[in-house]
């Protein structure tokens, strides 16, 4: 059993699997941070950066069910990688 997680409370024990995974949250902002400073000195341009999340978002709408997601974690992952690819395209309009 989970370390504070309760057999006797198990709305919460729900509660806490549920949360976003740390580990992925950090590891989502090092690479959008990443892609953002290739493109601030030059060595992508925001383009290139757009089109590569863009082919991501492809490859995980048609492989995500392979891997095992929920509709609802394809959904969140759809949603993320779209996400990234609005803020990339600031650098685009610039």
């Amino acid at each position: 059993m989970a370390e504070g997680i309760s057999n006797k409370d198990p709305a919460r024990a729900a509660a806490q699997r549920s949360e976003p995974d740390a580990h992925g949250q950090a590891a989502l902002l090092l690479v959008e941070s990443l892609i953002h400073a290739l493109i601030a000195r030059a060595l992508i341009s925001a383009e290139d950066a757009v089109e590569i999340v863009g082919v991501a978002t492809e490859v995980k709408a048609e492989i995500g069910a392979d891997l095992g997601d929920s509709p609802a974690t394809m959904e969140k992952s759809l949603t993320l990688l779209k996400s990234i690819s609005a803020s990339l395209m600031h650098d685009v309009a610039r």
